[in-house]
């Protein structure tokens, strides 16, 4: 199942993959809030077998949902690469990362509370094995555009080394927002989450298209190719923004300006139309610990 929120004034569309333990339903306000704030478009989605969507949880069904997702954006709401920015959050940040680092033309990258991958959460190795997912160590230096970083410092689910870590190996990197005592779930609790974020939001909406400055307009097919980093900014812009977020009295008011909608026909047909490869795949799906109950908190580290 998706949500789209439409926003009037938006220039941009921010495409939510949420945490493990959550779906749609409890993600519902915070969208509103997003959208009204960041004066942007949203999509959200349920990966397989959360909340409403049907289907079993795993790490390439996670790549089938946001790929049918972005999909649905292009043929049913007119969106480009160019005006899309991939918001992932914690487990999220695998499928924003699979995506982003085979679209060479994105607006823009936000990685909340990320992971290295998901043997990484729970053991401190120096090598990506066979076996392993969610290996987004190996692919963000793949991701050609800007890219935000947030963490929390006292992050007791995905060490904030995590975080700091993919930073380091981004192309174009903004400056992270680290989050001085913030836990894995409640970073949108601190103001400056907010004011970071519209500041990155409004930096990336006023840099030149990207598609100017490509000949390729389509999706990598056979792994990235290597391009020189192009750092727009000599050091990482401060946020500027101090005036504080509104009581949610007053967004829930705006909230009416909004258009939202719930997509269950299209976003199936587009999610089967990207499986009907899946039977003849002779690759593994090592990511069957994932499919054990969901925990009520986002436990990265026992689910993974």
């Amino acid at each position: 199942m998706a949500m789209y929120v439409r926003h009037p004034m938006a220039t941009s569309t921010l495409l939510y993959s949420h945490g493990n333990a959550t779906d749609l339903g409890q993600m519902y306000e915070l969208f509103i809030e997003l959208g009204i704030h960041l004066k942007v478009n949203l999509m959200g989605y349920d990966y397989s077998g959360y909340g409403q969507s049907t289907g079993k949880p795993s790490e390439h069904n996670t790549y089938a949902d946001i790929e049918a997702v972005y999909k649905c954006l292009e043929e049913t709401y007119g969106s480009k690469q160019e005006d899309v920015i991939f918001y992932g959050q914690s487990v999220g940040s695998g499928p924003t990362l699979h995506l982003a680092s085979r679209f060479p033309l994105l607006r823009a990258v936000v990685l909340h509370s990320p992971i290295l991958s998901g043997l990484r959460v729970m053991y401190a190795v120096k090598k990506t094995y066979w076996f392993d997912i969610y290996k987004n160590i190996d692919k963000i230096p793949y991701v050609d555009c800007p890219v935000l970083i947030i963490h929390g410092t006292s992050d007791e689910i995905v060490d904030c080394c995590h975080g700091k870590q993919l930073w380091e190996l981004c192309k174009d990197k903004y400056e992270p927002l680290w989050v001085e005592g913030g836990n894995h779930c409640d970073l949108e609790q601190y103001p400056e989450y907010m004011r970071h974020l519209k500041q990155f939001i409004t930096t990336v909406e006023r840099l030149p298209s990207r598609s100017s400055s490509s000949s390729s307009g389509g999706v990598r097919d056979d792994g990235p190719t290597r391009r020189r980093s192009v750092d727009r900014r000599e050091k990482p812009r401060q946020s500027t923004e101090r005036k504080p977020l509104p009581p949610k009295s007053q967004w829930k008011k705006s909230s009416s300006k909004l258009r939202i909608s719930f997509d269950h026909h299209h976003l199936d047909r587009s999610r089967r139309s990207l499986d009907c490869h899946d039977k003849t795949r002779k690759s593994i799906d090592h990511s069957h610990q994932v499919e054990r109950g969901r925990k009520s908190v986002d436990r990265v580290g026992s689910e993974l």
